[in-house]
């Protein structure tokens, strides 16, 4: 069973398409059928059903997907530990990376990084922290630098390096910024702009909110802070947002509430063979960890 087989076969179950797993693999459309029909021949088993131009898994496919994923992580890590041999800091190396780390956390170490290893190939994916935690779990990355889930998947190697402090923000001319000192219960009362409902982010205020007997109010949401950002200095509404994205183009607000902070960090498959370049990296983060704790004595330790 060939790898090329079982990467098209893949590229085709994530994306529901022939077409767009081609662009992925930089393939042509007949070269990735060739290869799917390969493999079918080889299991005398049809992997795909067609149906117009929706492409969905057989049940053979779907008993496939899995082992596919765990036949190509083995074939990665083997190839990783003969390369680790040579002890040179040199290859490819896949991190993601949210928007907000990636823009306000990472440049200083992907910059020192890049001019201590030029040999390293960096494969950089501006990801959710959701989907950056998926990819982790599946193989497809080696290291994210994401928002951390309240509750990690145990098979993941979870290491707080900074926290965010989030800060009650509205536009300076929001009725909300000339109220003084507020309650959550008066927060309620106004629209809110708020990150998605499947983020880490948003399950970390919903959860506050809970715990005081009080649901969000009708929210404006997106994934993007930056964005987040842009539509409450528009009056939209109040938000939370990290204490370094606040400028004159937001109001403070007072609420009487104990500070909301969200941990950030990396995360890595414990079952993992990790590449040089991978390490390498990871010493990075270690060292920005042992330096923002300093800081903030209350850290939290790794998982």
């Amino acid at each position: 069973m060939d790898t090329q087989s079982l990467q098209a076969f893949l590229a085709v179950a994530d994306t529901g398409s022939f077409s767009r797993a081609a662009e992925q693999l930089h393939l042509t459309q007949p070269a990735v059928s060739k290869r799917i029909a390969t493999l079918e021949g080889l299991l005398s088993s049809r992997l795909f059903d067609r149906i117009g131009r929706r492409v969905t898994l057989t049940e053979a496919g779907r008993l496939l997907l899995p082992r596919a994923r765990q036949i190509l992580v083995t074939m990665e890590d083997s190839r990783r530990a003969i390369a680790n041999l040579e002890g040179s800091v040199a290859g490819s190396l896949t991190l993601a990376t949210s928007h907000h780390i990636g823009l306000h956390r990472l440049p200083g170490l992907l910059r020192h990084y890049v001019r201590a290893h030029p040999e390293v190939r960096l494969d950089l994916h501006f990801l959710d922290s959701e989907q950056a935690y998926q990819g982790v779990l599946d193989g497809q990355l080696e290291i994210a630098a994401v928002t951390l889930a309240p509750r990690p998947d145990p098979r993941l190697e979870v290491v707080p390096v900074w926290i965010d402090q989030l800060c009650f923000v509205c536009a300076p001319d929001h009725a909300l910024a000339s109220a003084g000192k507020l309650t959550l219960a008066c927060l309620c009362e106004h629209d809110a702009v708020l990150p998605g409902s499947l983020t880490f982010t948003r399950t970390l205020i919903e959860s506050r909110f809970a715990a005081a007997g009080l649901p969000l109010p009708s929210a404006t949401s997106t994934n993007y802070l930056e964005t987040l950002k842009m539509l409450t200095s528009t009056g939209l509404g109040w938000s939370l947002l990290p204490e370094r994205l606040i400028d004159s183009s937001l109001h403070r607000l007072e609420v009487d509430h104990p500070p909301i902070q969200r941990p950030l960090g990396y995360l890595v498959h414990r079952s993992r063979m990790l590449s040089n370049a991978a390490r390498a990296m990871l010493k990075l983060l270690d060292g920005a960890r042992e330096e923002y704790a300093l800081r903030w004595p209350n850290l939290p330790q790794n998982d």
